[in-house]
């Protein structure tokens, strides 16, 4: 069994700031506003909520929102441009076959934009 879509909730002191970030700055289409929460679609089947529904969880340490690209350099320097904390800059990793960076979204909250080098990463049919 496997999931048709996916949803990943982050938790944001202010949803405009969020919005303009998620929305202008990476690109993701606006595609729900539930009043408290904001959904963005990053993939055709994968997207982003924001919410200010539980404040004392805002940018908890410990979760990643790794996003994966074949164009991590275009996106590093768009979100530079954009003034995004840029907590690593691109690097390749042999241990785990990526070339990736690490960015921070205006809440904290870690986010990680990355290219599979290894031969054995594979996608699944939709």
């Amino acid at each position: 069994m496997k999931a048709g879509e996916q949803i990943v909730f982050l938790y944001v002191a202010d949803l405009d700031r969020s919005t303009t970030f998620y929305r202008d700055v990476l690109g993701f289409p606006l595609v729900l506003d539930q009043g408290g929460c904001r959904i963005f679609q990053s993939t055709a089947t994968s997207y982003v909520g924001v919410c200010t529904i539980r404040p004392e969880k805002v940018g908890v340490a410990g979760a990643l929102l790794t996003f994966v690209t074949e164009d991590v350099d275009v996106w590093h320097d768009k979100l530079v441009a954009a003034g995004t904390t840029i907590t690593r800059g691109p690097q390749s990793s042999s241990e785990y076959q990526i070339y990736n960076f690490f960015a921070e979204d205006p809440d904290g909250n870690h986010i990680e934009v990355q290219r599979f080098d290894s031969p054995d990463w594979k996608v699944a049919d939709a």
